[in-house]
């Protein structure tokens, strides 16, 4: 087993696909370590929380402030409210107003505004120009106001009438990140729910890997029981086992999984419920492959020996058939945790899936990201990951399957190198 494991290793495919599902498992394992907490916990009031870091302005206000002075602070503030466009809205209005515009750097936002906003006058736009357009500028000018709002913001204690003026808050003014007592970085910012999408992914990838691997045990061990069975045996046993693997040929496995899965409702759907639905339909393909290697197998020399020294059909089987057909059997398996972890994405995105309410999946997330209209919102961080890290699990057991069989397949060992 060791030998032929290091002989897995020789090949390039295989250790790529090895190291990133490594990977990908060890960032699974640890994370939650790391970060403790509820993946379903609720932290944001507010749907697509942006990634990035948030400050408790609370927190910010109680801190002694230091006066800052960098250069651009004006013009990022200016930037923050008046985008390029606006910026070139105001410049067509000062040409067409014949302002001199010698003095003003086109390109500094904030210079353009002020040089504006000095001459904006509603009352005379310039000749020609539509009512939607005048409304334009009436809004930019307010934008403007914004910016150029007071020097500073007073701060008081308490509400309403008997509130009292503790403190101001200067344009200035600044405080060190590291000294505000709550400060919360949400690398993939929040979903639909406010739910913290890295936390959520993690767990969410563990869960899924979890029901791939369930099924995909379920479905080998059903696939590798019937094929042995049907090719060793021949005869009533293999015909039966044919003809239910060619009925579930004839009927779509996917669809029979979105019957069966239907049919258990919600509340019964847990995560190993639906890996069992999964691998329940999924060893059809598995079955018919092993029972043809076996078939070629149970005529062999090694094969007829043993059973002239009088060994039992289920000895053979293990001693002799089964290590012919082990190489085969991996790759299978590999192949099976691939597609039961896409059929419960798939399963989830139709409304089959888990409960949504107890453990997340990441058929699940892309689910909610798609019923909560994340990709009309911009909010790419909420579906976006989920893809990636589904498509890298994909990846990594498709590249470890290619590489054992370019490894085991006599067919294919000088195919690498040609």
């Amino acid at each position: 087993m060791a030998g032929a494991f290091r002989k897995a290793f020789r090949s390039p495919r295989f250790a790529v696909g090895f190291a990133l599902f490594a990977a990908i498992l060890l960032t699974i394992l640890i994370y939650p370590a790391l970060s403790p907490g509820d993946p379903l916990a609720m932290i944001g009031e507010g749907a697509f929380f942006p990634p990035g870091t948030y400050v408790s302005v609370y927190d910010a206000i109680a801190e002694t402030p230091r006066t800052l002075t960098p250069e651009g602070a004006d013009e990022a503030r200016y930037g923050r409210l008046i985008s390029e466009e606006d910026a070139i809205a105001m410049l067509e209005w000062l040409i067409a107003t014949d302002a001199n515009l010698s003095e003003v750097d086109a390109g500094n936002r904030s210079e353009v505004a002020e040089a504006w906003g000095a001459r904006y006058d509603p009352a005379s736009p310039p000749a020609g120009m539509t009512k939607a357009r005048r409304n334009y500028y009436e809004r930019l000018f307010a934008s403007l106001q914004a910016a150029d709002g007071p020097s500073e913001y007073g701060v008081s204690a308490g509400s309403g009438e008997g509130a009292a003026r503790i403190g101001a808050v200067g344009k200035r003014d600044y405080v060190r990140v590291g000294d505000v007592a709550n400060v919360v970085t949400l690398p993939l910012g929040t979903d639909n729910f406010g739910r913290d999408v890295l936390r959520e992914l993690i767990h969410a990838g563990g869960n899924s890997l979890w029901i791939g691997l369930v099924a995909g045990a379920l479905a080998t061990t059903i696939g590798l029981a019937l094929g042995l069975i049907a090719g060793f045996s021949g005869g009533f046993l293999d015909d039966a086992i044919t003809f239910v693997a060619n009925l579930f040929t004839v009927i779509p496995g996917f669809v029979l999984l979105i019957l069966i899965s239907f049919s258990l409702g919600q509340e019964r759907r847990g995560p190993m419920t639906v890996a069992m639905v999964i691998g329940l339909t999924s060893w059809v393909w598995t079955a018919r492959s092993v029972r043809a290697q076996v078939v070629s197998l149970r005529n062999r020399d090694h094969v007829q020996m043993s059973r002239l020294l009088g060994m039992g059909s289920l000895r053979i089987v293990l001693l002799d058939v089964l290590p012919y057909v082990a190489s085969y059997v991996a790759m299978a398996f590999i192949l099976q945790i691939s597609s039961g972890i896409l059929a419960e994405a798939q399963l989830s995105l139709l409304g089959l899936g888990s409960k949504t309410t107890e453990t997340p999946t990441l058929g699940l997330m892309m689910s909610w990201a798609m019923l909560y209209s994340a990709h009309v919102n911009g909010a790419w961080w909420s579906y976006y990951p989920v893809i990636l890290t589904i498509a890298a699990i994909s990846f990594s057991l498709n590249l470890m399957n290619t590489g054992l069989d370019q490894v085991f397949n006599p067919s294919l060992k000088g195919w690498g190198r040609a």
